[in-house]
């Protein structure tokens, strides 16, 4: 997984990142967006607009966002 999208996104829903992802890799969830790590290109585009900044690349996320790694990977699962 590269980028993941954490708490500032929940019920925020902005979207920028949609708008922008050149691969359509990002995924509307029940309370908020997700990213698909088997599309991901790892370009970044998304991060640069997100309003909230909720998004983050794996290897820069806080242990308290960790557990929005595993949610992500729970929602592809699916």
């Amino acid at each position: 997984m590269s980028f993941v999208i954490t708490a500032p996104c929940i019920d925020e829903k902005a979207a920028e990142c949609v708008d922008v992802c050149p691969v359509d890799c990002i995924a509307e969830g029940k309370d908020q967006y997700f990213i698909d790590p088997d599309i991901c290109i790892d370009c970044g585009a998304c991060q640069a607009v997100c309003p909230v900044e909720a998004i983050y690349h794996e290897e820069e996320l806080q242990e308290e966002d960790m557990a929005f790694l595993e949610k992500a990977r729970k929602f592809y699962e699916t």
